[in-house]
């Protein structure tokens, strides 16, 4: 077992598409780690409301077939209604396993474009990826998410410096 994978989680998660790919549904170790990827601390919340459904590994398939299955937008739509995934996570299992429709719905990402909370499936598609498709950097829609994410990492980093600093020089 090559265990290292483990640690560069974003990188395993391409083989976590392609597996996808191959079967139609992720397996329950597949699929938690796009969950962690995504936020580690919601890892319990959603196994416990999964569990609830039935066996975890039958309840995975069959959310992940049900992905899989359903065409285009309407992948949103079926994690949203149907397994009442908040916008972020069913977001970031869309991103991982179609990186070129779909992108993280992320608050820094979302703050950079200047945009206010939505929860609202047709304001993802008509407002929050266009303007990410349009920020001027990077070839993939992910690696333009990945500047924004960073752009809005790096301005509280140095905010949260700035901060530290005046208050050290008291």
């Amino acid at each position: 077992m090559d265990y290292l994978k483990y640690y560069f989680l974003e990188d395993y998660l391409r083989e976590v598409k392609r597996n996808f790919q191959k079967r139609g549904y992720l397996t329950p170790e597949e699929f938690f780690c796009i969950v962690i990827w995504k936020s580690n601390r919601a890892k319990t919340t959603i196994k416990r409301k999964l569990s609830k459904w039935g066996k975890l590994d039958e309840v995975i398939e069959e959310l992940t077939q049900d992905i899989y299955k359903t065409k285009g937008k309407l992948k949103l739509k079926v994690l949203r209604d149907k397994w009442r995934f908040n916008l972020p996570m069913a977001t970031a299992i869309l991103t991982v396993l179609y990186p070129r429709e779909f992108t993280v719905y992320d608050v820094r990402v979302r703050t950079q474009l200047g945009l206010k909370e939505s929860s609202n499936i047709n304001k993802y598609f008509k407002e929050f990826l266009p303007l990410v498709r349009e920020t001027g950097v990077g070839n993939s829609l992910r690696d333009k998410d990945r500047y924004l994410w960073g752009k809005s990492f790096y301005e509280d980093l140095i905010k949260f410096l700035n901060v530290a600093d005046k208050r050290s020089k008291k």
